[in-house]
């Protein structure tokens, strides 16, 4: 318990010293200003005067954009509409990422599916180059039929990831003091991609991609950045798309948040690595017992 809290005090020290840091306001929602497309040789496509963005995905190729702006800790949202149809083997992705081989990462990945069956919503959190820490979820709507808003809170204290508001998941920064690093030193950007994973995305690899139904294509509306934007000489400014723009920094979940994601885990969590003693023979990571 006391190093629980001391932990915790720890943490609520860098958030005090982040929001001492912030000093620039940026406007976000643009994908011209917002991002830059990384890959996919013309797949990839800015569109209504930067309101929306388009990845598509053929047999030859898959697309991708970034951040052109990299942060340390923030809350993004980001509104997507997924591949509509048969999108067996497809991958749709929304996360942050460090680079190097012990880099940090928080994921959402959008697994396709067999016509009429649903999307999986594939979560993991690396942190020092060390991932395994997935939970998967189906959704309680069709994500192919209109948009969604997909959200990231990244601070000091924990990671939460939700759905149109509602909390799915929480990685909590409590784990540090005992060996599990949690990511809080190295600046992230935003990602996201289309890619082709037919040997495990669709059933274990078990269903492939109809490449008949190709090009597959995503799209990518509203992202927004409560953050704080790292600079190469260590600096930090605020990046705001709304008001209110340090409540992100010390925001955690209440009682009814909690019982929102509780509700989630009930009724549509299908995975949780926590609970998966198969795979962990020699006992579940040290984080499972302390969140």
């Amino acid at each position: 318990m006391a190093a629980s809290s001391s932990l915790r005090v720890s943490a609520l020290l860098l958030v005090m010293s982040i929001v001492g840091s912030l000093s620039m306001v940026v406007s976000a929602g643009n994908f011209y200003q917002d991002m830059d497309i990384t890959w996919g040789d013309g797949r990839a496509n800015i569109l209504d005067n930067g309101d929306l963005l388009t990845l598509s995905l053929d047999k030859s190729s898959g697309s991708g954009f970034q951040s052109k702006n990299q942060y340390l800790f923030g809350k993004f949202d980001m509104q997507l509409k997924l591949v509509p149809g048969n999108s067996a083997g497809t991958v749709t992705t929304y996360y942050l990422s460090s680079q190097g081989s012990t880099h940090d990462e928080i994921d959402m990945e959008f697994l396709g599916n067999l016509s009429g069956d649903p999307y999986i919503l594939h979560t993991n959190v690396f942190s020092q180059g060390k991932g395994n820490r997935e939970q998967q979820f189906h959704l309680w709507f069709d994500p192919t039929a209109d948009f969604h808003t997909y959200s990231i809170l990244w601070n000091p204290l924990s990671i939460i990831f939700s759905v149109d508001g509602i909390p799915i998941r929480q990685f909590k920064n409590i784990e540090e003091s005992n060996g599990v690093p949690y990511p809080q030193n190295q600046a992230m950007r935003v990602h996201a991609s289309l890619w082709a994973a037919e040997d495990w995305a669709t059933r274990g690899g078990l269903v492939k991609t109809d490449w008949t139904k190709a090009p597959f294509t995503a799209t990518y509306k509203n992202f927004g950045a409560n953050a704080c934007i790292s600079w190469s000489n260590g600096a930090c400014a605020s990046s705001t798309s709304g008001s209110n723009s340090n409540s992100w920094l010390s925001e955690q979940l209440d009682y009814s948040t909690q019982g929102q994601m509780k509700w989630v885990q009930n009724n549509y969590m299908i995975y949780n690595y926590c609970t998966d003693t198969k795979r962990f023979p020699q006992g579940l990571p040290q984080e499972c017992s302390m969140s």
